[in-house]
Parts: structure tokens; sequence; C-alpha cells
């Protein structure tokens, strides 16, 4: 009985979040039969669990307790910093934002101790559990019990995955997760182009989409906006995000977005894509990516990485924007015609690695360790930028992946419930003077990101009816339909409905 009662301390423990969301949170909501459902299938897991950690030998128990822990682990600071379980579309969002897990770790370095000391305390209630239980009785062991209690431990997986049982325990959903995801069938090919661009005399030589990294509207009009009073330029105003999550926001900008029908089925993979329809009207496709180097980030798969005619990764420390600006303006005085796709560094949490060392006090506030990364990574970037380039035959797009929420101890994006400062970015124009004069009497407000696609495209001589029937309004008038993603920005694992949310409003509270 003690070693039963240590068990289930160390697997609520372990499972507190399962416990919280699946089983308090129903009760609370006066759903009786799902949380008893839960429960009594988070007691099986937990059975389960139990019988091979007791029957298994030495090794095989430390080999099950190594694997529960890793399992545990990713689990409960998932939860910890998210407050929400981790499924498949955020373990793959997970991946995809890998890149960022020193930040991460630097961020919340208070809430992963917490973290820590769970998991430590799980596994030491595990471990007295198994040695009271291994003294008090002998236990059978053979080639026939190792079959069944290997058989029994796959059990609860499976059952997960083809019967209406839930939660999957914080122990193994991690390697059910991945099989999920590496069992997943290959991303579909990417749509044709269907639409024939006119190929205007005027047309852009040159069509740049600079990304930035979780730059929020109103510390750039504060800090950066000043420095571009003397730079012909439309600023349209704050502008909505598709998504308070680095990947779904840059895979729904790469995609396009169609605002007015856009639902839980929609599958941006299948989508032909801002890159088929530059090459489409004879650009050069080109990606910058400041934030990595080796694979794509942000969930850009083979199909679309395969319509990129030329990728360059530049990371390269804090002065890694002012490297790109210097690298896109050589190619604006090139004379083929390219469309560019740059993802800056930007002012990703934590903010203190994206100013020289000592600038300010380790413990000075958080908006000003902000406004101090914003302003070394953007004071000097856009006369870097367009230095000695002919404004005449280029188009510049700057907007950031999603904005961020400065409140003090708040999650800066991609939060649980987000808030509207999440999802507030700059959107400005750097254009031919032919085009500005279209969009002299453009809103500067109402605004998203997907707005930015079909603008483009019309820049590019596709015909503008077409391509905003198709996908958004041009940015003369405000977007036709708010719209932003979640995690589960594309079909993950056996999931086919996706994370999306539209209508009519600004996003976030």
């Amino acid at each position: 009985m003690a070693a039963v009662l240590l068990f289930g301390g160390g697997y609520a423990v372990a499972n507190r979040f399962q416990l919280i969301h699946s089983v308090a949170y129903r009760l609370a909501a006066g759903d009786v039969p799902s949380a008893a459902t839960a429960l009594l299938f988070l007691a099986f897991q937990a059975a389960v669990f139990l019988a091979a950690l007791v029957l298994f030998p030495r090794r095989w128990a430390a080999v099950l307790l190594v694997l529960a822990g890793a399992s545990i682990l990713v689990n409960t600071g998932y939860a910890q910093l998210v407050a929400e379980l981790l499924d498949a579309g955020s373990l793959a969002w997970l991946w995809a934002e890998a890149r960022q897990a020193g930040n991460a770790a630097g961020e919340f370095g208070g809430e992963l101790p917490w973290v820590a000391v769970q998991v430590a305390a799980a596994l030491a209630l595990f471990v007295a559990a198994r040695r009271l239980a291994r003294r008090a009785a002998h236990w059978p062991w053979g080639g026939g019990w190792a079959a069944a209690t290997l058989a029994l431990l796959i059990v609860p997986s499976i059952a997960y995955r083809h019967a209406a049982l839930w939660p999957e325990g914080a122990e193994r959903s991690l390697y059910g997760l991945a099989i999920d995801l590496a069992g997943a069938p290959p991303p579909p090919p990417r749509g044709a182009v269907e639409l024939a661009p006119r190929a205007p005399p005027d047309a852009p030589r040159h069509i740049v989409w600079v990304i930035d990294e979780s730059v929020a509207e109103a510390p750039f009009r504060r800090l950066i906006a000043p420095t571009l009073a003397d730079t012909p330029h439309l600023d349209f105003g704050v502008a909505a995000a598709m998504g308070h999550c680095s990947a779904p926001a840059q895979v729904a900008l790469r995609s396009g977005i169609d605002v007015r029908r856009v639902d839980t089925d929609t599958d941006l993979r299948r989508t032909p894509s801002i890159w088929a329809y530059a090459k489409a009207a004879g650009y050069r496709t080109v990606m910058i990516d400041g934030q990595t180097t080796g694979a794509p980030q942000n969930l850009l798969l083979p199909p679309e990485r395969a319509l990129i005619d030329a990728y360059r990764a530049m990371p390269g420390g804090i002065d890694t924007d002012l490297t790109m600006a210097d690298a896109i303006n050589q190619g604006l005085k090139r004379d083929e015609r390219t469309f560019t796709y740059a993802v800056l560094r930007g002012v990703h949490f934590q903010y203190r690695d994206h100013y020289p060392a000592g600038t300010l006090p380790a413990d000075a506030p958080v908006a000003l360790q902000y406004a101090t990364a914003l302003r070394w990574s953007k004071a000097r970037f856009f006369s870097r930028l367009l230095a000695g380039v002919d404004r005449a035959g280029v188009a510049i797009v700057y907007t950031s992946d999603h904005g961020q929420n400065l409140t003090p101890g708040a999650l800066p994006h991609c939060s649980r419930a987000p808030v509207a400062d999440e999802f507030r970015v700059p959107l400005l124009a750097f254009l031919p003077p032919r085009l500005a004069a279209r969009y002299g009497d453009a809103p500067r407000a109402g605004h998203s990101v997907s707005q930015i696609f079909p603008a483009t495209l019309i820049w590019m001589g596709y015909d503008a009816a077409a391509v905003t029937a198709r996908y958004d309004r041009d940015l003369t008038q405000p977007t036709a339909r708010f719209v932003w993603f979640g995690r589960t920005v594309i079909p993950t694992g056996g999931e086919t409905a996706i994370d999306v949310t539209a209508g009519p409003h600004f996003p976030g509270r």
C-alpha cells in the first residue's frame, strides 16, 4: 500500500496539468462524464506504468524512468509556460521554434527550476515506490512476462488514438505525438498558379518583403518611425498579424489567405504560395534568413522550398539586421527581377541578447530592455537598406511576424489567451511614386498583414479583381476579415483541423 501511495503521488505530480485540464476543469464546467472518463483513463495508464516499473529488472526500469522523465519534462515545461496541454500541433510548433530554445531558457529562467523540481519529485517518488514494492514481495519475470508487460505499456497509447479516451499521460505522450508526426503523410504538392500576370512594363523590378521578429507597433512608432521622417514611404498604421507565434504567422503570410472563406479545413500547404506567383511573373525568388543556419525554419516544407531559387542563411549576432540590410541593398542594384523574402533577427525575447553587453543593468525593466534592443536593431536599418537604391524600380514592404506584450511578468507572445498587443505590428511600404499614388487615400487603420499578399500580386501584374476575390482586399481598403492562426497552422499528424480564428474585430483580448 505504501508503494502504491508513493507512486500515486508521483503520478499526480507528473500529470498535474492533465488532471487540472481534463478532470478539474471538466468538473467545474459540470461535465461529469468527461471528467470521469479522463480520470479513469489516467488511472489505467498509471496502473500500467506501475506494473512495468515494479516488474522490470533494474536496467529496464532505469530506461523506463529516463524515457518517462524526458516526456514529463517536456510536457510539464510546456504546460507550465503556456498553460495548456501538449498536442501534435504544439509539438510541431516547438520543433519549428527550436532555434529560440536559448532565448526561451533565458527569458523563463524563473519558471524552469520549478519545472525541474516537479520532474525530480515525480521521479524520486517513482523510485521510492519501486524499491518498497520490490522489497515487499518476489515478483515474477521471464520472457512471457517481459512480452506481456511491454505489450501492456503500449496499449494506452493505441487506445488514446483509436478510442474516445483522453488525456494521454505525461510520461508517454511525447513519444506518441512524435510518432504521430513522423508517421504523417508527406506534405502535398503546392497548387498551380491559375492566374496569368499581364507583366506590365512599369512593374517593380525588385519586390522585397522584410519580415521582422517580435516588433510591436507602438514602440516602433515611438522610437523608429521618427527616423523615417525624411524618407518617402507609406505608413498603414497598426496592422494585425496573422498569428501571435512566429511559425503560424510566417506560414500564413507566405501561403496567402482567402480571408473570406478560410476555416479549420483549410490546408495552407496546398496554396501556390508567394513563390509560385513570383516565379510565374518572371521574378527570381530569394529567401534570406537572419535567425537560423541549416534547414529552413517556420514550417517551410520541401514542396515550398523547391520554389525558392536562392536561400541564404545570415545569422550573425546583434548586427545581423544591418548585415542583411546591406545584402538586400546590393541585390536591389542588380538588373535581374527578384522577389526577396527577408526574415530579420529582430528583437525576440530575451531582449538583452540584442544589444551590447553592459548597455543596461541586468535587472533593467523589460520595457527599457525592449526599447534598447529595438533601437539597436532598427535605428540604422532603413538608411542602410535604401542607400543609393533607385526607388523607381523597387517595392519594399516592412512588417513583423507578431507583436509583443510588454506587461511585466506576461508571456511576450504566443500566450494561451493572447492580448491585442501580441498582434499589433507596424506595416510600412516603400514604393515607386506611381504605385505610392495608388495608396494616397488608403486608411491608416483596419489593415491586416493578409493584405500584403494580394497587394504584391497586383504589383507583379496579376488582375486586381481576381486577386482580391481569391485572397483579401488591396491595401487601399481595410481588410475584408481579420484572420489569425494558432500553433496548428497546418494539418499535423493524424489531425486534419487547423487552429484558425476569423471575424470582423481586431484579434486578441
